[in-house]
């Protein structure tokens, strides 16, 4: 079906495997789904080699994390580690209950919330930025990854868990989160961008609105969908949440809510002002000790590369993990035993007051943000993708420093959904899934090749080795003539090998017009997995998959997405 596959099974239950099962070899199991296709990360070029490493020789690179999510002691002592740590919960539930009633979030939702008023509950976490109309496919896996791992944590450690996805928008650059890319009724890929609001590239993307163009690009994302009997029902969603006048992250969150809410998924816009005074002493201390974050996370780095991968982040070691935000996000760096803020000077002392008095003007970087993330909730696990788990393991000193215990790292399933025409279409011609990220026509000229009846290539073979022969002994009788005219000779075996390739790319374009079926199979194939020559799971926003499949898709993920780690997932949906 696709090349170096580990084994086909049927899908397995999320009641069936334990939170100490990452990196086993997938197991045949009955379950409600089609067949599934796991690959091996190891083989795939646009995954990471960390990834590989992690889940199948954590060994390895063990000094960088905090734990082995294979090992169930390793979950025991996290849910003891976040447990025994000091933080504020009632405050942050009430943060969380009231962020929810502005956004109307699902009941099942505010539950959830609720529960982290208690010491007892602990939380699975992701995030990612607030990307317009939903972001890509990545989006829902991570949550449905977060989703199904708290479940199953519950149920091995007979612990309350919370899954709770971070709505990251104190970034600012726009071009990141304003697109969306579909598939349209041929299959070609469309991408739709929401047009700036005033201060994008700027500003940080929390503070900007949806302007008056926002229903316009609605209509252009719902006209470019296919048409389906589940249009109506997944753009509804999107027009209710992306309006006019609502903020970027907001809208993200309202539509990603309605969507997993009713299944558990407390969201969490991590720009809320509220939240920061419950971090300030992070700020502070980040302050006071200056440098200290970027050196560590840079040793950490270096370490990383020693160990064969690659650091994610460069850290500048004048600067401090934080930004300043008042009207503009800008780098804090250390000058002359002070601080340089944009054109102003600040010594240590006034700017550690300032984060005391007004920690809403302070930002984490990337190096700080999940210390304030797991400062915040009470963090047993993070489900990264394949860059978040470089980065994040440059950070376990970081965590230390802070005295902030660093969870579990569980990365998320990693997964392209294809429907029955396209799995079909990779069974029948075992087309290797590597061949078709390529956006020309060798695989497919390689496939037609193959379909060419064998008598054709046979006699294509023979005037070939003919050819290769009668001109052999030419050349070598040239010289017994005229030793200039050998050359000539190889000229002429040359041409002739230029006819020859010329008649069979003939032969291949005479069976492309015998075959657009085939043809067509292959382009839309490569359409649904490499779209714009990217993986899916990059490239194709959820709305596309929401749109195609309709309600039952979530809840067809939540029972059968594999979580297991190490594997690539090809599901047939």
């Amino acid at each position: 079906m696709v090349s170096k596959p580990l084994r086909e099974y049927r899908a397995v239950s999320a009641d069936r495997t334990s939170t100490a099962s990452a990196g086993a070899a997938p197991q045949n199991a009955p379950g409600a789904g089609g067949l599934r296709m796991a690959l091996d990360v190891r083989q795939l070029a646009w995954i990471r080699t960390l990834a590989g490493d992690y889940a199948f020789n954590f060994a390895h690179v063990a000094p960088l994390y905090a734990g082995d999510p294979a090992a169930d002691a390793a979950w025991r002592d996290a849910i003891r580690r976040t447990r025994a740590y000091s933080r504020r919960h009632a405050e942050m539930a009430g943060i969380l209950a009231a962020q929810q009633e502005r956004r109307h979030a699902p009941p099942e939702a505010r539950a959830a919330a609720a529960r982290l008023a208690s010491s007892d509950t602990v939380a699975v976490v992701t995030g990612q930025q607030a990307t317009v109309f939903g972001g890509p496919l990545f989006t829902l896996l991570k949550a449905l990854t977060a989703i199904r791992l708290a479940r199953r944590c519950a149920r091995d450690h007979q612990v309350d868990v919370v899954p709770v996805f971070w709505v990251h928008a104190e970034d600012h650059d726009w071009e990141e989160v304003a697109s969306c890319t579909v598939l349209d009724g041929a299959f070609h890929p469309r991408t739709l961008t929401v047009e700036a609001p005033p201060g994008a590239g700027e500003k940080p993307v929390f503070e900007l609105a949806l302007n008056s163009s926002i229903d316009a690009t609605l209509q252009s994302l719902s006209d470019a969908l296919p048409q389906t009997d589940f249009t109506a029902w997944a753009m509804e969603p999107l027009r209710a949440a992306y309006r006019r006048g609502t903020g970027v992250p907001e809208a993200f969150a309202r539509w990603l809510e309605q969507l997993l809410g009713p299944h558990g998924l407390v969201v969490f816009e991590s720009a809320d002002p509220a939240a920061k005074p419950l971090v300030a002493d992070i700020f502070v201390r980040e302050i006071e000790t200056a440098g200290r974050t970027p050196a560590l996370a840079a040793a950490a780095g270096e370490e990383l590369a020693r160990r064969g991968h690659p650091p994610q982040v460069i850290p500048q070691l004048d600067s401090i993990s934080l930004f300043h935000m008042d009207g503009a996000r800008l780098a804090i760096r250390r000058h002359a035993g002070g601080f340089v803020i944009g054109d102003a000077v600040s010594d240590a002392d006034t700017l550690a007051q300032e984060a005391r008095r007004a920690p809403e003007r302070f930002s984490p970087n990337v190096l700080l943000r999940a210390i304030v993330q797991d400062r915040l909730f009470p963090t047993i696990a993070y489900v990264p993708g394949p860059s978040e788990l470089a980065y994040l393991g440059q950070l376990r000193g970081v965590y230390e420093h802070f005295g902030v215990p660093m969870p579990l790292l569980y990365p998320r399933a990693t997964a392209t959904l294809l429907d029955s025409p396209a799995a079909r279409f990779l069974h029948r011609y075992h087309v290797p899934l590597e061949d078709l990220q390529r956006q020309d026509e060798s695989a497919l000229n390689r496939l037609l090749e193959a379909q060419l009846p064998a008598s054709v290539e046979h006699a294509m073979k023979e005037a070939d080795d003919a050819i290769h022969r009668s001109m052999e002994h030419v050349i070598q009788a040239m010289p017994e003539l005229d030793p200039t005219l050998a050359g000539a000779a190889k000229t002429t075996l040359g041409k002739m090998e230029h006819d020859l390739r010329a008649l069979h790319s003939k032969m291949i374009h005479a069976a492309k017009r015998r075959d657009e079926t085939l043809r067509r199979q292959f382009t839309r194939t490569q359409a649904q997995l490499f779209p714009l020559g990217h993986p899916q799971e990059r490239t194709l926003g959820v709305i596309f998959f929401l749109n195609r499949y309709g309600p039952a898709l979530v809840d067809r993920l939540l029972e059968e997405l594999p979580i297991d780690l190490g594997y690539h997932w090809v599901l047939t949906i």
